[in-house]
């Protein structure tokens, strides 16, 4: 029967795949088991598009923009002015209404922007399949898979398309989110019948769901919209959402204030018309000046935007955020739990010692580069005498057997596709002279046991030029001397992995079985009695920018623990090269076992180095840690890391080396597994906290001085120092210009010398409280300072409202270079300098009140007159008087000691 896929937009149709056998499968498809050729890839992905999901559809433009007046406080503006309109105050419904669409406008261009922050993380996170093309192994966009092509399945990876299993060794795939079965589903390469149901199909791995454990080659038979995931649109990640748990807070902060305001706005209502004798109409209005300058609307938004350009910077430091939240946890961060391979060293790592039963030989050169000399070591003291070469290449050609990596060299570069490790030992077999091709040709591939953490070695069962059957192993020492058995001598294996240790180099061994019979599958009851071929000592030399931000993070009072599978004496001699600790204290994952749960906690604080440690201890740790008190971020590359990653208050994946269990159960990625981008990333956290307390700490004291002046004059019952309008104006000024400008404020020069924040600590601290009522009473006074001051030069009540809007804005820039630096002073150079966002936005500022000033037309408008050169720099000067007093209150507050937040 021809299954042939009749719609070639539809590369699945309806062909029961997981009945038929793999090489019908093959030729249905025009494929072979070593892959498409590049042209044949790219001919086909013309013909089926790319490998996604249809987008969903955006919100569009004019939808989005008509949800910026979805808010309580922006209909009541609306009826305002429209009340106004009705009573004969047409300027005034005017400049309302203006007013409302600046916010509207200003609220859409920059939610836009956010969005698409956020937008361009997922890009930067685009998954990757490991594929055959033209027989080379290879990583390619999972978008840019077709039907036909061959893919490698690892423990971790999320199957990218719909596969027909060709070949697979201990599968279990979580198919849970397609099928809803909690189990892991065991898969093998057989094909099933025609009528099975979706969850038995075991021969079919399905687009979007999990590889739990084993490897496995699959030929791609769907993808995009044609795969089972396709059809029921289920497995379409979405972009991060705008709300935290901060917004959520601010959120309903402003929700409470805009009530609060409002309930006490109608009763101040009452007592004008009652008590004072306003007209309804002019108190109304008045009210609604009133409600407008107090009624921080604009805050969500712009803490909002302050989050999503922090994601953005983050992204520009090769830390990608998956979860909002983590930019808020991120600066709280008080422990990082670190590997060591590849994050704190350099994972490029060179075999630098070998050690057989009788020879011990020293390895030179530095990286892939297949370029060194193996010469004996001249601190080895042989146990039998005269060497023996056999011994040597023996282990070599188990490392280069026992291997799925391959080594490629690119304008004289020769780089790793695959584990690190095994392109180390593919160098070494080449600096030995052997050619991995052909030795690969001579010794071909049966059947392998892949990689777990559960039993931490490889397998792989050979044919031999001879015929017999060989099994080659290598894995962690004391895990293939178990398998070896008798066989091995403990006492010198011991002596020459401390010996390799205590120069900080990770320890890999070797063995080999020779089969009785020959077969063509392999078992773990197979290996026993192995023979010990011996060990391998790799060097990965440290970062040196991993040192630095090690260095910076105990400046800011940030531990860092090291959690390694290596030896407890490699990973203290690396601790001591980058300086962890000022003495490294180590724990062995046997010593960590030993201990209770409330033991662990006591001790895990002291503790720098956690060696031989599993997936599991990681979780212990990361509990322990917790249990303190400490914001924990971890890190984690493995299938088995994510259950440490989801409890870690911020999970970080490899990037480059990362499973996608991994990455979906973190909150982070790192793009180039560096631990200095974690530490790049608290720095950017930790600004990020510090700006939206900046914007809190401008944006409430400046509406609450307008508020607090309005209010106290129709309370006192004297003239209102500004009209309705004029504070409408002042709203609509600032809010484009100063209210925006802190989101970009740039790192203080000591944020990352000044200890954690307390996971607990409110974004409305004692000190912003007391920063609120302050600046609001400064303000308050220097208007009426200047308003009844011109009054009693004799100057009408127009100039007088006129000097005090200038008074206010005036008030607002000098405010704004003095909380620009909530932790240190302001009156330096850098401060006054500012940055070209600030000096912008007060350039605008600035030449908005010249026209308000002096423009005929506003004059019309405002009811505003022109003012002299004198009032001005007195204005300016009363501006500067703000700035010092408010920097003498930042001292003294400081050597009172009386707020946490001002410790340094």
């Amino acid at each position: 029967m021809n299954w042939s896929v009749a719609n070639p937009s539809s590369p699945v149709a309806e062909a029961p795949w997981h009945a038929l056998d793999g090489r019908q499968v093959l030729d249905e498809l025009g494929a072979a088991p070593e892959g498409l050729s590049h042209e044949q890839a790219a001919a086909r992905l013309r013909q089926y598009g790319p490998n996604s999901l249809p987008e969903t559809a955006r919100v569009h433009p004019l939808r989005r923009f008509l949800m910026q007046f979805h808010n309580p406080l922006i209909y009541f503006l609306i009826a305002a002015g429209l009340a106004a309109f009705l009573l004969g105050h047409p300027v005034d419904a005017s400049v309302i209404m203006l007013v409302v669409v600046v916010n509207a406008i200003v609220g859409f261009v920059q939610e836009g922007r956010a969005e698409e922050s956020l937008s361009g993380m997922r890009a930067l996170l685009s998954p990757h399949a490991v594929v055959l093309r033209g027989g080379e192994r290879t990583s390619v966009d999972v978008a840019d898979l077709v039907p036909g092509d061959i893919v490698l399945l690892e423990p971790g990876d999320r199957v990218p398309a719909d596969l027909r299993l060709l070949k697979a060794r201990g599968l279990a795939i979580e198919e849970a989110a397609l099928t809803g079965e909690s189990v892991a589903a065991e898969k093998g390469e057989g094909a099933v019948p025609v009528d099975a149901p979706l969850g038995d199909r075991a021969s079919m791995a399905f687009s979007g769901t999990l590889v739990a454990k084993g490897q496995a080659t699959g030929l791609v038979v769907g993808t995009g919209s044609a795969t089972e995931i396709g059809r029921i649109s289920g497995m379409l990640q979405a972009v991060p959402v705008l709300v935290t748990p901060l917004i959520r807070q601010i959120n309903r902060f402003s929700h409470q204030l805009t009530f609060t305001i409002l309930g006490a706005s109608v009763l101040l209502f009452i007592f004008a018309v009652l008590v004072r004798g306003f007209g309804w109409d002019d108190a109304l209005i008045s009210i609604v000046a009133v409600a407008a300058g107090a009624i921080p609307e604009g805050l969500p938004a712009v803490i909002t935007i302050t989050l999503a350009i922090g994601v953005r910077r983050m992204a520009a430091r090769k830390a990608v955020i998956r979860k909002l939240p983590a930019v808020e946890t991120l600066g709280a961060t008080s422990v990082i739990c670190t590997d060591k391979t590849g994050t704190l060293t350099r994972n490029e790592m060179t075999v630098r010692h070998v050690f057989t039963a009788s020879n011990a030989l020293e390895v030179s050169g530095s990286g892939y580069a297949p370029q060194g000399m193996i010469a004996a070591d001249p601190l080895d003291d042989p146990a039998g005498g005269q060497a023996d070469g056999g011994d040597a290449a023996a282990i070599i050609r188990c490392g280069m057997l026992c291997n799925d990596a391959s080594l490629r060299e690119e304008s004289g570069v020769w780089s790793v596709a695959g584990d690190p490790m095994e392109g180390a030992l593919l160098a070494l077999g080449m600096k030995a002279g052997m050619d991995p091709a052909r030795v690969a040709a001579e010794w071909p591939r049966l059947d392998e046991i892949p990689f777990d953490a559960d039993y931490r070695y490889m397998a792989t069962l050979h044919r031999g030029p001879g015929g017999d059957h060989v099994v080659f192993i290598k894995g962690a020492p004391e895990a293939v001397l178990a398998l070896a058995g008798g066989q091995a001598d403990p006492s010198r294996w011991d002596r020459l992995a401390a010996r390799a240790a205590a120069q900080g180099e990770r320890l890999l061994g070797f063995a080999m079985l020779t089969l009785p019979t020959a077969r063509d599958r392999l078992r773990f009851e197979d290996l026993q009695e192995l023979t010990m071929l011996g060990l391998m000592g790799f060097i990965d030399p440290p970062r040196e920018e991993a040192r630095r931000a090690i260095a910076e993070c105990r400046s800011a009072g940030i531990a860092v623990k090291m959690i390694t599978g290596d030896h407890v004496e490699t990973a203290r001699a690396i601790a001591r090269q980058l300086d962890l600790a000022d003495d490294p204290v180590a724990m062995s994952g046997a010593e960590l076992e030993r201990l209770s749960d409330a033991e662990l906690m006591e001790v895990v604080g002291g503790v720098s180095v956690f060696a031989r440690a599993s997936p599991e201890h990681k979780l212990r740790i990361v509990r322990a840690l917790q249990a303190r008190g400490a914001i924990v971020a971890m890190t984690g590359d493995g299938v088995n890391d994510a259950p440490s990653l989801k409890q870690a208050d911020v999970g970080t994946a490899m990037g480059l080396t990362g499973t996608e269990a991994a990455r979906e159960a973190s909150q982070m990625v790192l793009l180039d597994d560096n631990f200095a981008s974690i530490v790049a990333a608290v720095n950017e956290g930790r600004t990020v906290y510090d700006n939206l307390r900046k914007v809190i700490a401008w944006t409430l004291p400046t509406n609450g001085g307008e508020a607090m002046l309005m209010v106290l004059a129709i309370l006192a019952g004297f003239t209102l120092p500004m009209t309705a309008t004029q504070i409408l104006w002042i709203n609509l000024v600032t809010t484009i210009t100063l209210g925006l400008v802190l989101a970009f404020e740039p790192p203080e020069t000591e944020v990352m010398q000044r200890p954690p924040r307390r996971a607990d600590a409110s974004l409305l601290s004692p000190f912003l409280l007391w920063r609120i009522v302050f600046v609001s009473l400064l303000f308050t006074g220097l208007m009426l300072l200047v308003f009844f001051g011109a009054l009693a030069r004799g100057e009408d009540v127009e100039t007088a409202r006129t000097l005090v809007v200038n008074m206010l804005v005036v008030g607002e820039i000098f405010y704004l270079f003095n909380v620009r630096y909530l932790h240190m002073r302001s009156l330096t150079l850098r401060g006054a300098l500012g940055t070209p966002s600030v000096l912008l936005s007060v350039g605008a500022v600035v030449l908005a009140q010249f026209a308000f000033t002096y423009l005929p037309v506003m004059h019309e408008v405002f009811d505003t007159r022109s003012v002299s050169l004198v009032d001005g720099v007195i204005i300016v000067l009363l501006g500067v008087l703000l700035f010092a007093v408010l920097e003498a209150e930042k001292w003294i507050m400081k050597r009172l000691d009386w707020f946490e937040d001002l410790h340094s």
